[in-house]
C-alpha cells in the first residue's frame, strides 16, 4: 500500500517550496560577485560625508584664494605707504636744503623768479583754517591781474602793428602798467594775507585803501580809452572797426580780464569789509598798532595782537 503522505511529500518538493532554493542563496553568500560600486546603496550618513568633504575641500579652496588675495593688498598697501612716506622724505629734503640757502623765504617761486626769494608765503601753515578759502581766492585774484595785464601788452603791442593812431602810447602806457603787478602784490594783497593771519585790525585798513585804488585803476582799464594804456572797450571796438581782428581778438581777452578783476576785486571788497566788521576792528585800533608796532608790522610775522588804548 502506498503511502498516502508520499505525494504529500513530493508535493512539497524543493522545487515548490518558495523558500528552499532562496534559502540556500541568502545562506551562502557568492564571495566572487564583486559588487557594482554605482548600485551600492550606502547609509545616509556615510553618502553625506563624501558631499562634505568635497565642499570642505572647496571651501578651504576659496579659503585659501581669500588669503592670498588679503596678503597681496596688505603687501601693495604697505608699498603705498613707502612711496608716500619716500615722497615725503623728499620734499622735507627739498626744504631744509631750501632753508639752508635762502632762509624760510619761498616766493616769488621758481622758475618764475630766477632769483633769491624775497619773502615768506603759505596760506596753508599761516592763515587759519577758517579763512583760507577767502584769502586763496584774493591771491587768484591777483593771479588774474599778473594775466590780464599779460594779455593787455599783448594787445597794445598788436595795436601799434596793426596802424592805431595812439598805438605807441597805448604800449608805451601797457609797459608802466607792470610795475601794478608787484605793487598790488604789496599794497593790497599781502596786508589782507597778514591780516587775516594776525587779525589786526592795521592790516585790514591798509588793504582797504589801495584795493580800493586798484577797484578804481581796473575800472578805469575796462573803459580802454585809446592812448592810456588800455586794450579795453574803446580800443576793442576800434580794432574791429579797422578790419583787425588779431588785435581786437587780444583786445577782448584784456577787457574780460578788467571786467573779471573789476567784480571779483569789487566782491571781496564787501566780504573783507563785512568780516572786518564782525570781529570788532575799528580806526583806533588799527592807530594803537601802529603806534605800538610802527611801519616794521608789515615785515613782522607776529601774530600778537597788541591790547586796545
Amino acid at each position: 500500500m502506498s503511502n498516502p503522505f508520499a505525494d504529500q511529500a513530493s508535493l512539497h518538493s524543493a522545487e515548490d517550496n518558495p523558500f528552499a532554493d532562496n534559502h540556500d542563496k541568502y545562506l551562502e553568500p557568492d564571495f566572487d560577485a564583486t559588487p557594482n560600486a554605482s548600485t551600492v546603496s550606502l547609509p545616509y550618513h556615510q553618502q553625506s560625508q563624501g558631499f562634505d568633504d568635497n565642499v570642505g575641500s572647496s571651501a578651504g579652496g576659496r579659503g585659501g584664494r581669500a588669503g592670498a588675495d588679503d596678503t597681496a593688498a596688505r603687501m601693495e598697501e604697505i608699498r603705498r605707504r613707502e612711496l608716500e612716506l619716500a615722497e615725503r622724505e623728499r620734499k622735507l629734503g627739498q626744504r631744509e636744503e631750501h632753508v639752508r640757502r635762502h632762509g624760510r623765504n619761498n616766493w616769488p617761486p621758481k622758475p618764475w623768479w630766477p632769483f633769491a626769494p624775497l619773502l615768506y608765503h603759505d596760506i596753508d601753515e599761516e592763515v587759519p583754517a577758517a579763512s583760507r578759502q577767502i584769502v586763496n581766492t584774493l591771491y587768484r585774484l591777483w593771479l588774474l591781474l599778473v594775466l590780464t595785464i599779460t594779455l593787455n601788452l599783448v594787445a597794445c603791442i598788436l595795436l601799434l602793428v596793426t596802424g592805431s593812431d595812439d598805438g605807441g602810447k597805448d604800449l608805451g602806457g601797457a609797459i608802466v602798467d607792470l610795475i601794478i603787478i608787484p605793487l598790488a602784490f604789496l599794497l593790497w594783497y599781502r596786508p589782507v594775507y597778514n591780516a587775516y593771519m594776525k587779525e589786526q585790525a592795521f592790516y585790514y585798513y591798509l588793504y582797504f585803501v589801495f584795493n580800493a585804488f586798484h577797484i578804481a585803476f581796473c575800472v578805469y582799464s575796462l573803459i580802454g580809452i585809446p592812448s592810456t594804456g588800455s586794450a579795453g572797450i574803446i580800443n576793442t571796438i576800434a580794432s574791429f572797426a579797422r578790419g583787425s581782428i588779431l588785435s581786437g581778438v587780444f583786445c577782448v581777452l584784456a577787457t574780460v580780464g578788467w571786467g573779471l578783476e573789476s567784480a571779483g576785486c569789487l566782491f571781496m571788497f564787501r566780504f573783507v569789509w563785512k568780516h572786518h566788521n564782525d570781529k570788532g576792528h575799528t580806526f583806533s585800533q588799527a592807530k594803537s598798532e601802529l603806534q605800538t608796532y610802527g611801519i616794521k608790522a608789515y615785515f613782522s610775522r607776529s601774530t600778537h595782537v597788541p591790547s586796545n588804548t
